[in-house]
């Protein structure tokens, strides 16, 4: 079963990869960003179940990006302080 998980997510970060490099898909698309944030998840948490340490810190750098991107998509940005 964890080497189904980690085929999905890997697919759900390596399609939306390969249609951006061709130009099909821009990188700040929602279907970008969602599928990274899918896959990076999924790969994230059986690598923490494997204990594979360097997995997880670059799944978790994965997930994080497009988390924030799509984050700043939705409009949701930290309003500047006043001094």
């Amino acid at each position: 079963m964890s080497q189904i998980f980690q085929v999905i997510g890997a697919l759900l970060i390596l399609i939306p990869f390969a249609w951006s490099t061709l130009g099909a898909l821009d990188t700040s698309a929602p279907f970008y960003l969602w599928s990274n944030l899918a896959g990076g998840t999924a790969l994230g948490v059986t690598a923490v179940i494997g204990h594979q340490w360097g997995f997880v810190l670059l799944e978790s750098a994965w997930t994080l990006v497009a988390a924030a991107r799509l984050i700043n998509r939705a409009g949701f940005r930290a309003e500047p302080r006043e001094s």
